[in-house]
């Protein structure tokens, strides 16, 4: 049998409004199922609002192909219980071929943002930028890895604008900016 080499993958999922009461009643049942991905992770953590509301949960993970991503997406407990309103699950590529634990920031100290851009067409922005301040980056991919559908980056930066500034907005169809922090036990 051929063993196959992992396929890196970003998986947001997104908060459903007004949950989360069950979000904290699942808190140690998503990390244990986190837990046994731990060797899988290259970045992980959730996202908040300004007011620090939390409004998802980003995972970055190498994993075997596709059907694992979505079992590892859709088996997640908060998912299976409701809690999320959608999940964003696309083929990723680790620009900075590291993991947020080898980020050289460390884990606190300045802001941190998930910033996400949907484009499409030829791809753009797949040099990393200020490696000192990306956590991590990579073009997110179709399910194939052969075509560019925009950008996820993590990013220590002193403000939102700054953060959206790591792509060419001209390019995407929408840039998000989210306020982020290093996520799980590790």
């Amino acid at each position: 049998m051929v063993k196959t080499a992992p396929v890196e993958f970003f998986c947001y999922h997104r908060d459903r409004p007004g949950s989360m009461a069950l979000r904290t009643k699942l808190l140690e049942e998503h990390w244990s199922y986190m837990d046994g991905y731990a060797a899988e992770m290259i970045a992980r953590g959730p996202t908040f609002t300004s007011d620090d509301t939390l409004t998802g949960s980003v995972h970055i993970l190498d994993l075997p192909d596709l059907a694992a991503a979505r079992a590892f997406a859709f088996d997640e407990p908060g998912y299976q219980a409701g809690a999320y309103r959608d999940v964003l699950l696309r083929r990723w590529r680790n620009a900075p071929g590291r993991t947020m634990w080898d980020f050289p920031g460390g884990r606190t100290g300045g802001n941190r943002y998930l910033v996400l851009g949907l484009g499409e067409g030829a791809p753009v922005d797949l040099d990393v930028p200020s490696p000192r301040d990306t956590i991590a980056y990579g073009p997110l991919l179709s399910d194939s890895g052969t075509d560019w559908l925009g950008t996820a980056a993590l990013v220590r930066a002193p403000d939102p604008d700054t953060a959206r500034a790591v792509l060419t907005a001209e390019r995407y169809a929408d840039i998000e900016v989210h306020n982020w922090q290093f996520g799980g036990r590790r």
